[in-house]
């Protein structure tokens, strides 16, 4: 096994997840892909990321509905490293993202939380 190439990730609505993630957050949409079901193949991944991606999922049942936004239990269950991290933070701030916490720098790097458009929680991170 080489990589983990997608993880899903629960939202509400294709269109206004893919809005928040590429004009946003800044990946790229890779696929979007009707599916005979009336749901969608939806890709979205960070520009120049070759291994991995978050496959947006429309619920498919209640239960599922339910977990939209807090899929890790209120943790920050997602990561994007970043080369260059006041950029990045500046550019996604003036985006309209929300950040938890001004930025912070650990032994492990500079850091900083923000919620996407559901409230899942990422950590913006820029490795020391």
């Amino acid at each position: 096994m080489a990589h983990i190439s997608l993880t899903a990730l629960l939202v509400a609505d294709y269109d206004e997840a893919i809005a928040f993630y590429v004009d946003a957050v800044g990946f790229e949409l890779r696929e979007d892909t009707p599916r005979p079901d009336g749901s969608r193949w939806v890709v979205v991944a960070p520009r120049g990321s070759t291994e991995s991606g978050l496959l947006l999922a429309r619920p498919s049942e209640p239960g599922q509905r339910a977990r939209i936004g807090d899929q890790t239990g209120g943790r920050v269950g997602h990561f994007l490293t970043t080369e260059d991290f006041a950029a990045d933070h500046a550019r996604m701030l003036a985006a309209g993202v929300r950040f938890l916490e001004e930025p912070r720098h650990e032994p492990y790097g500079s850091v900083a939380v923000f919620e996407d458009l559901y409230g899942n929680r990422w950590d913006l991170i820029q490795p020391a």
